[in-house]
């Protein structure tokens, strides 16, 4: 059904006249009685009766009003909705992210993604792993992935957001005979406190620094609880510099010679990103059309 017909139908009830709708409407009279009469074609029913001039309704014109006027209401609501979006007045975004880059960086651009965009619900994810985050987002569960570079599903598109220096975190009394920067051969004979194998810090490990793992202290499958047995001494662990420097308190970062490091960011399958995803984008200083 065309809705300017419907559009013309409601006119023409609110006007109490074909003529006086067609000037609200700025449209010739004629054509406005012949878009009633189309109108009724496609309906199968008559709307008005016609005596003389004056439009009447029939019973089946009666009983199509009220629909009539819920269509508008729809309609007008579906556009208002889609404005929000656009003007970023409502919504959700969702984003699969890796533990550690959920801790940092991501807050700081939450945080003013926020700040300029109230309305949009931020709906932030960890599956678990990179693999994991990249399947989420080629799965449309999340529209942005925060990973490590380059990721491993091929087929999403990418753009890098910073690079991260991945450096051992350790108690004083294990800092205090070791060499500094550390050697990866040293790193063998230092015990480690590592999450499950399926989790962020343990992917750090597996994917830079796994031939030079071999004494695993302590694993478990909580972030913090990790943090806190470093902190009291139960091992070591590997964390980017940043998120060590400002969560963990009473501890000695070291880097590793040769120095590690890891690239950061964003992925994303093929195709126009949603209003909402492409302003985070900029928020992070990344130009979207720069993807790979």
């Amino acid at each position: 059904m065309d809705l300017r017909l419907v559009e013309y139908f409601v006119a023409v009830i609110d006007h109490g006249s074909v003529t006086k709708a067609a000037q609200a409407l700025y449209i010739a009279q004629p054509s406005l009685s012949q878009a009633i009469r189309s109108l009724e074609r496609q309906l199968g029913v008559q709307l008005f009766h016609r005596t003389g001039r004056q439009l009447v309704l029939s019973p089946d014109g009666e009983a199509f009003v009220e629909p009539a006027r819920r269509i508008l209401r729809d309609v007008d609501r579906a556009r208002s909705a889609v404005h929000d979006v656009r003007a970023m007045g409502s919504g959700q975004l969702d984003i699969a992210a890796l533990a550690t880059l959920a801790a940092h960086p991501l807050p700081e651009l939450a945080g003013e993604f926020q700040r300029r965009y109230p309305g949009v619900l931020l709906n932030v994810i960890d599956p678990g792993g990179s693999a994991r985050v990249a399947d989420e987002v080629r799965r449309g569960n999340a529209e942005l992935g925060l990973t490590k570079l380059p990721p491993q599903n091929s087929s999403l598109r990418s753009q890098e957001l910073c690079t991260q220096e991945i450096v051992l975190v350790l108690p004083p009394e294990l800092a205090d005979r070791l060499p500094d920067p550390v050697p990866l051969e040293a790193v063998a004979g230092i015990p480690l406190v590592l999450e499950f194998t399926d989790s962020t810090t343990r992917t750090i490990v597996d994917d830079v620094l796994d031939p030079a793992v071999q004494t695993v202290a302590v694993e478990c499958a909580n972030r913090q609880a990790v943090w806190d047995l470093v902190s009291h001494g139960a091992g070591a662990t590997f964390l980017p510099r940043h998120l060590a420097e400002t969560e963990l308190e009473g501890v000695v970062l070291r880097s590793t010679a040769p120095e590690t490091w890891r690239s950061v960011g964003f992925v994303h399958r093929p195709g126009p990103l949603s209003p909402a995803a492409e302003a985070f984008l900029e928020i992070a200083g990344i130009d979207v059309s720069a993807g790979q």
